[in-house]
Parts: structure tokens; sequence; C-alpha cells
């Protein structure tokens, strides 16, 4: 018999069973895992105490590496250590290329039109990095939680267009994470705030990351979390600031842009710490190649604040487009790592007219509303509390017409999920078939548009030019993403689409990257199994120790507890220990020998319920 822990009614430490579901923030520089655990929503840490988990990836020819070993190998061995693989997430070869100088890898095209990476391991698409990313914010979960995840919701940036979003869920897809929904950044940052605060009133999120911003006007009420309007800029961030701070230093000491990987690691590596100390500091000392220099407050403010005035100018769009005036915000919240810089709150209070809130950690928020969303979507009781969250698509969708014009169907900030219908005809007369070119965009004339998806609609009985009606219909679900059917109302011949991104991952890549994740199922497997030990063994450790403490000296003479202790030492040497049999059998060990400390405090228990009671007392 194992050892039964006993505890007070209602202080049982294993309450109803929960089905468990974590909110993760994957970020361009840092990212996050969240979960509610005994009543708080909080990020969990890794072993190390660490709830950030550096997005960076280093390919060994044998292995992968996540976090901040990977993250300090990036100067060291630059072609194999990705960073900041968010920015590439959804783009195409072509995108890729515009960044130029910024990132010092070596890109190859896969089947789709997709840039893939290539590394010691091969091509890796910005997809495949992603999901090791995930990945391992999913072991660390079901580690800290003790079991399997039902899923997960992920945030994303507010502007991330379909192909995007599409790029996120394959990453999750290949990482073995089910995603309960896909929810904007500012709207996640929202829920924490407001279910915080009990705010009501209009807010702005001002989410500023190290590759992504994001603005969203919001109106809370009871619980209701309505997105207004939303902008930003899918290149801009901390990054920014860090690439600026190094331009700078290469002109003062001399040096040439061109750099060799390595080398331009070294001074982004420079900036970023010069920008982080000029956050409490009036100036930082620098020394690069020779040149030693002095960066001032002041000229740090003169690099960034055109970077800066580009999200204020976002702001102003959101705000135009949610119809609110500056004075109807009442409270400005700042999320993203980036917000921790003085100069950029600073420049946010003045444009708003208030001190923006950042008191809640602005690495955390993202990831603890996606936690609270993902206990409600899991379907676990919060106490009556119930969620209504009216999201919005960022882009305008629609079709091309004739003269290569962009007709909105669905226009920008439509709350989501949304249906909507439009007629169409025929053109010439006799038409049988029709194109249905897809697009998402702002500009009137399509080349101007991101072209989505294209289909055709044949069977159209011929008729005159402008007889036939043909009803076209998008659908967008609640992670943002479009399906598009057309039908003829006369003949009801039907075709549609789900619209799958230009960037998105072929079927062929999908199923090669599941072919590797199967040949690794092993190795996967038998790590599984060794995690479940070692969250056995530290239950079952942590039980003892607390039965010990309470009923050790009175039940037990010193050669019992010596023993049990001796056993107890034994498994915690074994904790970290590869061998997940050896961890196995000292289980059994340490439980075999408490089987009679368990009984007898079963017994002591019972006894001192029934103690001064009668029979008839227990029968009634």
């Amino acid at each position: 018999m194992a050892l039964l822990q006993i505890a007070e009614p209602g202080q049982s430490p294993k309450p109803h069973q929960r089905r468990l579901a974590v909110g993760i923030d994957l970020g361009t520089t840092n990212s996050l895992v969240a979960a509610l655990r005994s009543g708080v929503t909080a990020p969990l840490a890794d072993a190390a105490g660490e709830v950030i988990l550096s997005s960076a990836v280093r390919y060994h020819a044998d292995r992968v590496e996540v976090g901040r070993a990977a993250k300090q190998a990036a100067s060291s061995d630059p072609l194999n250590t990705i960073l900041s693989v968010k920015r590439l997430m959804g783009r195409g070869v072509g995108d890729v290329m515009q960044l130029g100088g910024q990132l010092p890898y070596r890109f190859s095209e896969g089947e789709s039109q997709m840039p893939f990476i290539e590394t010691v391991q091969g091509p890796k698409s910005p997809v495949e990095i992603s999901a090791e990313i995930l990945r391992a914010l999913r072991e660390r979960a079901e580690a800290v939680l003790g079991g399997e995840l039902v899923g997960a919701v992920i945030t994303v940036p507010a502007y991330f267009d379909d192909a995007q979003r599409q790029a996120t869920k394959d990453a999750a897809r290949l990482a073995n994470l089910n995603v309960l929904r896909l929810l904007n950044e500012p709207t996640a940052a929202a829920v924490a705030y407001g279910l915080d605060r009990q705010a009501e009133g209009v807010v702005a999120i001002y989410d500023l990351g190290g590759g992504t911003f994001d603005i969203s006007i919001l109106r809370l009420t009871k619980g209701v979390f309505e997105v207004l309007a939303t902008g930003g800029d899918t290149a801009l961030g901390g990054d920014d600031f860090d690439h600026a701070i190094a331009g700078w230093i290469l002109g003062q000491a001399g040096a040439s842009a061109d750099l060799a990987p390595g080398a331009q690691r070294e001074v982004l590596k420079l900036a970023c710490d010069a920008k982080e100390r000029l956050t409490t500091e009036d100036t930082v000392e620098l020394s690069y190649a020779g040149w030693q220099g002095v960066l001032t407050r002041d000229t740090f403010h003169d690099l960034i604040d055109p970077l800066i005035a580009r999200s204020l100018k976002s702001c102003r769009r959101a705000l135009r487009d949610s119809a609110v005036e500056l004075d109807e915000v009442h409270a400005v919240v700042m999320v993203g790592g980036s917000t921790r810089v003085p100069r950029v709150r600073e420049l946010v209070g003045e444009m708003f007219g208030r001190e923006p809130l950042t008191d809640i950690d602005p690495d955390e928020v993202v990831a603890i509303g996606a936690a609270i969303q993902a206990e409600t979507l899991a379907g676990n009781n919060r106490d009556g509390e119930e969620l209504l969250l009216l999201d919005v698509i960022p882009l305008s969708l629609g079709l091309e017409t004739m003269g290569g014009l962009m007709e909105k169907v669905i226009p920008r900030n439509t709350t989501i999920p949304v249906a909507r219908a439009q007629e169409f005809t025929t053109y010439k007369d006799g038409q049988s078939a029709m194109m249905i070119h897809v697009l998402q965009g702002e500009r009137e004339l399509i080349a101007d548009c991101r072209s989505l998806a294209r289909f055709e609609l044949r069977g159209i009985p011929p008729m005159v030019a402008g007889a036939a009606k043909i009803r076209v219909t998008f659908q967008v679900d609640a992670d943002g993403l479009l399906s598009v059917s057309a039908r003829e109302l006369a003949s009801g011949v039907e075709a549609s689409i789900q619209v799958k991104p230009s960037y998105g991952l072929t079927d062929g890549e999908i199923a090669r990257m599941l072919e590797d994740s199967f040949q690794k199922a092993g190795e996967d497997k038998a790590a599984r199994a060794l995690r479940e030990q070692q969250v056995d063994a530290q239950r079952l450790l942590e039980a003892v120790e607390a039965a010990l403490a309470v009923d050790g000296d009175r039940l037990l003479d010193e050669e019992e507890r010596d023993a049990i202790k001796v056993q107890m030492q034994a498994l915690r040497e074994l904790l970290d220990s590869p061998d997940g049999i050896a961890i196995e059998r000292q289980i059994k060990r340490l439980s075999q020998i408490t089987d009679a400390f368990a009984a007898r405090r079963l017994d002591s228990t019972v006894k001192a319920a029934l103690a001064g009671r009668q029979l008839n007392d227990i029968e009634e």
C-alpha cells in the first residue's frame, strides 16, 4: 500500500480534476507559458526558476537547443542560431530579402514561397523553428502541471495577416499542441488587465515587443472586451532600437556596416546591452574594435524617436478608425519588453495625455490573459465568470473585379467571427465560368493588395452578360482564418476554398515535418516516460515529508524514521537522473517502506474521528 496523504476536508492537495490548458505568448525576443494554479494565473517557471524563455533556437548536428543557452551562442554560431524568427513567419522569400543585412542567415526556397534557413541539420522553415519554441513551452507546462495539455491559447500580434496566423497554427501542429484559439496580443492584455482592475471604459493597449508593434483601442464593459480598432506594424520593435544603436556605434568607430554574421551579432549584443543600461543610467561607455566612446541618453533618444513616432502614427490612425477622441481614453496599458524604455513611456504619455499603466509586468501580461481565456475554452469552471471577446480582423478582405479593382467584402476592424455575402454577375455573354480572386488589403487596386487565394466557379448556365447572379460568401472564424464560397443562384452550382495562404506550408512540407516528428517518436516517448517518473517521485517525496512533519514523531520510532529518510534521500539523488527505470524502482522502495506508516496514520485518523461517539450516532 502506497503512502496516503491525509488532509482536512476542503484542503485536499489534489482538488477536483481540471482539464489542463495554458496560455502561450510566442514572442519575437522572449516567450512565456502561463496557467491557472491554486486560483492564481501566473507564468510557469522552468527547472532553474526562469519564467521567460528566450525565443532562440540553435541547431547542433545531433540535437536542438532552445532558450538562453542558444541565444548566447548567436555570435559564435550565427548561421545555426536563429533569433527573432517571428519576423519571418508567414513571409515569402521576397519579403525576407527586403530585410537585407538585418538577417545573418543563408536562405533557400522550398516548394512553397516560404523561406528556409540553411542549418547544420538542413533547411529549416520559420514554422519548424517556431515549433521548437512551442515544444519547449509545452514540455515545461506538462512537467509543471503534471499531465497532458488539452490545448493552448496562443497569442499573435493583432496586425498578423492570414498567412502569419496560419503559419503560427502550423507551428503549433508540429509541436503537438492543440490550438484552442489564436488570440490577439492586445486583447489578451486587456483580459488580464480588465479582470485585475475591474476596469470599464475605453482602453488603449500599446504593445511594443522585440519585433512587432500593435495598438488596439478597446471598450471594456462588465466582462465584454470589444475591440473598436486595431493597427500596428509587424516590422517595428525593440530589435530596431538595437539596429539603430548598432549603426551609430559602427559610424562612430568608422567601421563598415557590411559585417560577417558573427561580427554583426556581436555589435547587436553590444547595442542591446547599452539600450537596457540606459533604462536606468544617463550615459553608457562603449568599446568596439578599438574605438571607445560614450552613448548618452539624449543621443539614444535622437536615434529611437523616429521609430517611436512610427508607432504613435499608428495610434492616431487607430483612434480615428475607432471614432474615439483622445480624452475618452481613460487608460493606456503598456505591453511588451520594449515599453520598459523610459522614452517610449514618456512619448506615449504625452500623446495620450496621461501616465501609462506599467504596474502589471509588461513581459507577462499577455501570457496571463491568454491563460485566463484558455481556462474558459477548456471548460473549466471560473466561479461563474464569463468572458466575451469581440476581436476584429486587421485588414479588409475582398475580391478582384473587372479592371483590377479591389472590392471589399469585409472591411477591416469588423468583429469576428463573421460571415458576409455579396452578389456579382458575369461580364460577357455566354460566360460559363468565373475566377474568384481573394485579396487582403486597404488599397483600391489589386496590385497594391495581397493575394490570398484563387479558385474557379464552373458550370454557370450560359446567359447574357449581367443576367447570372453569383453570391460570394466570406467567413472568418474566431482565429481570424478565412474561407470563401461562391454559388450561382439559378443553377445552384457552387465552389469553395479554405484559404491556405501563399506563404503557408504546402501539404508536402507538412508531411515531411510530421514524418520527421514520427521518426523521433521513440525518443519523445522515452523522454515523456522519464518526466512522468520524475513528477511521481517529486509528489511522493512531498507527501512523505508532509506526513513525517505531522505524525512522524508520534507514530514512528527513531529507527523507522531513519529508514524512511534514507530511502527518501536515495530518491532525491535520482530526481535529475536520466534513468527512468531506476527512479521507478526507488519510488516502489519508498512506497513499500512507508506502507506501515500510512496504515497507522489512517487508523489514527479514524480513531480520532470516532472518539466520544456512540454506535447509534454513527448509524444516524
